[in-house]
């Protein structure tokens, strides 16, 4: 297997892009990765893209050819991923198998979502297709009530509290104030987090990520056109892609995404590293719930000593691990599809000193991007 970089990035803003089409936004992410890469078209050997519902979300499918074509290139070969909120890394990651195969030197890989034409009932509607569709959204039990649960026996068993879940929240937004590309560049208190309407008990709107739109994309390169095309390129030292039974019931451990566990455990002995190497992360964070349980399944901290390390300020730029320095799905946003490039577009601008106030001065990132509920994790490690 041959090394690989990310040697360009690009993105749109994310948020409720009324006047834009899904191919538009896709079409800009990658032109800014090319961009940034400093190629042309013609040096791209594939493509693959990552979008979860698409058909739904837009009434499109047949992707793969509609990002090549209207992308401007000229017969190449192009590959859809689906993996609900994890399409976007899962793209990554067979991207990134593909140049280190030696299929082809270049690729670009990109990620987006076009959500917000849909009501608010017709996205939820949409979004519970990655739930288990006989046993869990049949009966009415959306991914807000599966966090929830998660959230209580969370609480119960390891006496998390509310104000910790809401600490996560806040954090994150603070973080997105100085991310020119984030949905919401605002601060929030805990009082406002706890203040905020009950959708699911008990998870509040301020615990939960947005509906969103938006495109991301990376170009990634063999070693050998990595080190003549680029004097910053990131290496992705890791990767690792594991899934896990799609509904919640059925888990041994309903606080455990055994997807992030076995994706991660790939991804660390790959790069030959473990959890305490780590500079920085990029957690999906859905809901506020779901990165306190990916510090726990990553190994960063102890069961249940999430919600502790939250509330000493340990996750923020600053502190010993900080997690989600974009803002993550919470306040950057979260068009499902493009979300795990968004994760690694931040790992690559922290790692090239690219990331303004944001910066975190870290050499070693990771990110994990989840489908569902953990029915899909992929985790990527990438160094200087």
């Amino acid at each position: 297997m041959r090394k690989v970089a990310i040697i360009g990035v690009g993105m749109t803003p994310f948020g409720q892009l009324w006047d834009r089409s899904l191919i538009s936004l896709a079409v800009e992410a990658g032109a800014k990765a090319i961009h940034d890469a400093g190629i042309t078209h013609k040096d791209v050997g594939v493509l693959y893209g990552g979008t979860m519902s698409s058909g739904l979300f837009s009434g499109q499918e047949h992707l793969a050819s509609m990002f090549a074509d209207h992308s401007g290139f000229d017969h190449i070969p192009s590959v859809r991923v689906e993996a609900a909120c994890a399409s976007g890394g899962l793209a990554l990651r067979q991207a990134y198998i593909d140049v280190a195969s030696g299929a082809h030197d270049i690729a670009v890989v990109g990620g987006v979502e076009k959500m917000t034409d849909l009501g608010i009932y017709p996205v939820t509607k949409v979004l519970s297709t990655a739930a288990d569709a006989e046993r869990e959204s049949s009966l009415g039990v959306t991914f807000p009530g599966i966090y929830a649960m998660m959230a209580r026996l969370h609480m119960h068993k390891y006496h998390t509290t509310e104000e910790q879940l809401a600490m996560v929240a806040v954090k994150n937004h603070a973080h997105a104030i100085h991310n020119p590309h984030a949905q919401f560049r605002r601060a929030i208190t805990v009082d406002q987090v706890m203040g905020s309407v009950k959708i699911a008990d008990p998870l509040k709107l301020l615990d939960a990520s947005p509906v969103s739109d938006g495109g991301a994309a990376l170009v990634l390169a063999d070693e050998k056109t990595a080190r003549s095309q680029s004097d910053t390129p990131v290496w992705i030292a890791g990767s690792g892609h594991a899934t896990d039974t799609i509904a919640l019931h059925d888990r041994e451990d309903m606080l455990s995404m055994r997807s992030t566990v076995y994706a991660a455990r790939d991804a660390f002995r790959q790069a030959g590293l473990s959890p305490k190497d780590i500079g920085m992360a990029e957690l999906h964070d859905c809901f506020t719930i779901a990165e306190l349980l990916a510090l726990e399944d990553l190994g960063f901290v102890d069961r249940g000593a999430s919600g502790s390390f939250i509330e000493q300020g340990q996750a923020h730029i600053g502190g010993s691990l900080p997690i989600n320095p974009s803002g993550g799905l919470k306040a950057k946003g979260h068009p499902v599809g493009a979300s795990g490039i968004a994760q690694a577009i931040e790992s690559v601008l922290q790692l090239r000193g690219d990331a303004g106030l944001r910066n975190t001065g870290a050499e070693i990132a990771l990110t994990q991007n989840v489908g569902g509920s953990g029915g899909t994790a992929v985790v990527h490690i990438f160094r200087r």
